[in-house]
Parts: structure tokens; C-alpha cells; sequence
């Protein structure tokens, strides 16, 4: 049995948000007993990744544990999300596990410690690998000046990421996924895409700007979300974040919580919607799948589906690190 192995029964044993930290802390160490990660390089969004398999933000969500986490043999590493002012995000508890389905529910609601604690916390950081940043709006943020934060915040963050994460999609925060209409969708693509150009001559290079999108979506919401990819010249895609279904945990304890399911469950419509992305962009961005990877054999259907790179959380839970070497070799073996 692995090193998690033994450990999960503790973990599992706590507060789910006490053990989320606990977790993180204790990375660093598993790092140095998990199975070696297979390199198997890939070049997407202009940039160089040993790996394919990254981690997806919402784990490390202050940028305080980016080392611990590359110990795990990450390709690529997303924190955040960031919010412009520090939030306390919603009260706990606010994360419950459905260990029958290998399933998550979390309503954390963007807590933050700010955009200004979290560049601290990711100057600090040795690692010098991809970095993701995953930036937000403040709960009470209107609606009309969302857009204003994503600014602030990718004016903040521009210079300390690989690339820029734009979450649209977390149902934990409300209002935010009205952004993902199309009206709502091109304001802000337009406005961020024409802040980006400034910034680039500034910081010498153009870093790319990436859209986290829903699991949700139906098949005309898709194409006019591509659409809007596709015109503002957007360089990559998540497909995708939580979901507000409770298909597949229905009737089991904490089933009925608010916020968004994760794990196993949601696999199999993450996966239809990252293919139905992939159909609709032809190739012209870069998609990466996220939702329900368990197994090497979920990260190769992300795979086959038209993902350049995968991202886990919950498949990290409730398999622990050796989850990122068996979603290297699947990548390698497809």
C-alpha cells in the first residue's frame, strides 16, 4: 500500500477543510515517496511543459504551497482563485466528501487572502516551473463592475504567470456565471484581451489568457462560447470547473449541500463538453480537460476527447499523488 494509502483513513478521519490543509502541508513530504513522474513533454499556448498533468486551481488557493505541490511531479501548477481584496469566501463548512461516489462538494466561495498576500506568497516560491493563475471578482463586486476586477487582477498577477486563468464558471460565488453569456463573455474578453497588449510590451512577452468554463453547458451555449474564443483570440480553455448537477450522488449523505460537485460523478459530462469544444474550435485552441479523472484511463479519455493537458483535484484526493506518474503514462501510451 502507498504512503497516501496508509495515511487516507487519518485524512478522512477529519473536518474535510481540516484535512484540505493538512494535505497541503504534508505534499512536499509525499512527493518524495511517490512513483517517479514519466517526462513526456508537450508544447501548448507557446509554452514549454514536461508533463501534461497538471494541478487545477481551487487546491492550493493562496499560492502557499507551489513548492509542496511540485514535489508531486506536476507538469503545470494553477493556483488561486485570486480575488482583488481578501474575502473569507462563504462559512464553513463548506467541503464535504461522498467518498461512495468519489465525489466532492465545495461552496468555498473564492475565499482569498487578496492579490496582493498571494504575489507575496508566489515570489516566495522556489519553483520555477508553469504557473497558472486563476483570477475572480469579489462576492460584493456588482455584476456591472466585475470586469473591473478581472482587470485589476490581471494587471496584478501578469508578471508572476505563465499563464492567466479567467474563472467564469464557479457556481459558489453568485452571478459569476452569467459571465459565460455570450453579451457578458465578450465585454470581458474584449476588454482583458485589450489590456493584455499593453502589458505584454511592458513585461516582454505575451502571456496567455485562458477561460475556465462550466460543465452545464448545452450544445448552442458551447458554440457560442467557442465563437467568443475564437474572435478574441483566447489561447486556451478548461473544460471544465464543478457542476451544480447532483446526477450520480443522489440520495447519499451531504447529496443536498449547495455548491459544486467534482469527482467521479461529473466525468462523463466534462467530457462531453470538452469534445464538443474541441469540434467547435477545430484545433485553434488549446483545451484543457479537468472533471472526473480517477484513472490514467479518465485522463486518456480526456485525451481522445481533444485535451492537450489534463488538470486534477478531486482524483488527487481520494488517490493521492501516485495519480500524476499513471496520467503521465497514460498520456505517453495513447
Amino acid at each position: 500500500m502507498s504512503l497516501y494509502g496508509l495515511a487516507r483513513p487519518l485524512l478522512f478521519s477529519l473536518d474535510e477543510e481540516n484535512a484540505h490543509q493538512l494535505a497541503l502541508r504534508a505534499a512536499g513530504i509525499a512527493g518524495l515517496f511517490s512513483a517517479p513522474v514519466p517526462r513526456s513533454p508537450v508544447r501548448a499556448m507557446g509554452l514549454e511543459f514536461p508533463n501534461p498533468i497538471g494541478l487545477a486551481a481551487g487546491l492550493d488557493k493562496d499560492a502557499e504551497h507551489i513548492d509542496a505541490m511540485a514535489a508531486l511531479g506536476f507538469g503545470f501548477i494553477e493556483v488561486g482563485t485570486v480575488t482583488p481584496r481578501a474575502q473569507p469566501g462563504n462559512p464553513r463548512p463548506r467541503l464535504f466528501r461522498i467518498p461512495e461516489r468519489e465525489a466532492i462538494i465545495n461552496r468555498f466561495g473564492f475565499n482569498s487572502g487578496g492579490v496582493d498576500a498571494f504575489i507575496a506568497n508566489v515570489r516566495r516560491a522556489r519553483w520555477n516551473g508553469v504557473l497558472g493563475i486563476n483570477i475572480g471578482k469579489n462576492a460584493d463586486t456588482p455584476a456591472e463592475r466585475a470586469i473591473d476586477d478581472y482587470e485589476l487582477c490581471l494587471k496584478q498577477v501578469y508578471a508572476h504567470a505563465a499563464y492567466v486563468t479567467i474563472n467564469i464558471s464557479s457556481p459558489n460565488t453568485k452571478g459569476l456565471r452569467t459571465l459565460q453569456e455570450a453579451g457578458h463573455l465578450d465585454a470581458l474578453l474584449k476588454r482583458l484581451t485589450a489590456l493584455r497588449e499593453p502589458l505584454a510590451e511592458r513585461y516582454g512577452r505575451r502571456v496567455p489568457l485562458v477561460v475556465k468554463v462550466a460543465p452545464d453547458l448545452n450544445s448552442d451555449e458551447i458554440t457560442a462560447l467557442a465563437d467568443a474564443v475564437r474572435r478574441h483570440g483566447i489561447d486556451g480553455l478548461i473544460a471544465t470547473n464543478t457542476s451544480v448537477s447532483r446526477s450520480g450522488v443522489e440520495g447519499l449523505p451531504h447529496a443536498t449541500e449547495a455548491g459544486g460537485l467534482s469527482g467521479a460523478p461529473i466525468r462523463e459530462m466534462a467530457t462531453r463538453v470538452l469534445r464538443e469544444f474541441a469540434v467547435a474550435l477545430k484545433g485553434e485552441t488549446t483545451l484543457i480537460g479537468a472533471g472526473g479523472i480517477m484513472s490514467g484511463a479518465d485522463a486518456a479519455e480526456k485525451f481522445r476527447a481533444g485535451a492537450a493537458l489534463v488538470q486534477l483535484y478531486s482524483g488527487l484526493i481520494y488517490r493521492g499523488p501516485d495519480l500524476v506518474p499513471e496520467c503521465a503514462s497514460a498520456f505517453r501510451a495513447k
